[in-house]
């Protein structure tokens, strides 16, 4: 059992966590090292977030050479970093022009006002709907949460912010209601990451997206989770054949350093002029290095195809476990990001894991989620399965 005697009881800090009883010191590729020297195998990525590993060397690099020059200057001046990296961003997706914020909460919160403004500034229409879907997780800010399709994640925040709709997910009734609705957008997650581990199918969302595209609907694609190499391709919408309008990015942008973006194609764009938007720390030297880095490292490496390697084995050791453990009732979810299904305690299973040494997350009640980084090696998948098993065999 870990015993992190350095966590205080009486904490200056809000109760806004459940933290497990360990203090994080050291990041380093795949493994982190706690107060006492515990060396942990980290299968969260920081939620999706360090997709290179803890400290990559090109990110740090790159983040030593801006932190001699220039921390943080006003959007009233030109970015040179904001510039490299919202050119890597569009030229490596279907999008135009980008928006850049600190949090994947920030760029949902972009989009959900990108979306109102353009129905009403563009289009002229007085439409403000904007469609999500059940068990959808779009971020903690009073928007966004009202945007997120679980009544868990609004409780105690009533009244909520009015205009979004909630339908099924994977649904193809939910699809013709869209049609009738006519809302200024949809927003939707390709794998529900909080919602638990749940893919779309590939056909539904074509079906969305022609609905959308007649409609002039706003197809927003929340690629938080899902995006910058995690499921496989840079983003999760290549997959899906579509072309979303607003693609909201954060997480393994940075690295790990705080960073969020929208990234719109011209239509969408319209809907922002000056004034309309801003975000004082947003882009700024510093995190934009951070995300010059990550993104180059990505798109000039044979990372994607490691990724592609990486999650086909572990798929194979997930459903060995699923063939050995009658507990296991389904694997599921897109290259690197995971979910293992389980008649048992989820947060069971996790704790148990941290006594092996192991950092893994649940995704619901009855889910495990499992984000190793993209850099994970053969070696390291198969010390994640040995621990894993150790913990199913103590639980």
């Amino acid at each position: 059992m870990v015993n992190n005697t350095s966590v205080s009881l009486e904490s200056p800090l809000m109760s806004t966590y459940t933290r497990f009883p360990v203090t994080l010191v050291k990041g380093k590729g795949s493994y982190v090292w706690d107060d006492n020297g515990t060396q942990f195998l980290d299968f969260t990525s920081g939620i999706a977030t360090c997709n290179l590993g803890h400290v990559p060397d090109a990110v740090k690099e790159k983040l030593e050479e801006q932190v001699q020059n220039l921390w943080h200057c006003s959007n009233l001046y030109h970015i040179p970093n904001q510039q490299e990296l919202a050119a890597l961003l569009t030229e490596n997706s279907c999008g135009d022009q980008v928006f850049f914020c600190n949090s994947g909460a920030e760029a949902n919160e972009a989009a959900i006002k990108l979306a109102r403004r353009y129905a009403q500034k563009v289009k002229g229409t007085d439409a403000y709907e904007i469609v999500t879907f059940q068990q959808s997780f779009h971020g903690r800010t009073l928007a966004t949460l009202s945007a997120t399709g679980q009544e868990k994640i609004q409780q105690g925040f009533l009244p909520l912010v009015q205009g979004f709709r909630y339908l099924p997910y994977n649904d193809d009734a939910a699809i013709e209601q869209i049609a009738e609705i006519k809302p200024a957008a949809v927003l939707l997650e390709l794998v529900q990451g909080e919602g638990g581990v749940i893919p779309a199918n590939k056909e539904w969302v074509e079906s969305l997206a022609q609905i959308c595209e007649e409609n002039d609907i706003l197809l927003m694609v929340d690629e938080i989770q899902t995006g910058i190499g995690r499921t496989g391709t840079l983003f999760a919408y290549e997959q899906y054949s579509i072309e979303p309008d607003v693609i909201s990015v954060a997480k393994g942008l940075g690295s790990g350093f705080p960073i969020g973006a929208i990234i719109a194609k011209n239509k969408a764009a319209k809907g922002f002029d000056p004034g309309s938007h801003g975000s004082t720390f947003g882009g700024n030297p510093l995190a934009t290095a951070a995300g010059v880095a990550t993104i180059t490292h990505i798109v000039k490496s044979n990372l994607l195809k490691q990724v592609g390697e990486i999650s086909t084995y572990l798929d194979e050791q997930l459903q060995t476990l699923k063939e050995k453990y009658s507990f296991i009732k389904d694997v599921r979810g897109k290259g690197l990001l995971k979910g293992i299904v389980v008649e048992i305690n989820a947060a069971e299973i996790v704790q148990k894991a941290i006594d092996q040494q192991l950092l893994i997350l649940t995704a619901g009640p009855n889910v495990v989620r499992v984000l190793p980084p993209l850099t994970a090696t053969i070696e390291e998948i198969n010390e994640f399965i040995t621990k894993l098993e150790k913990a199913f065999q103590s639980n």
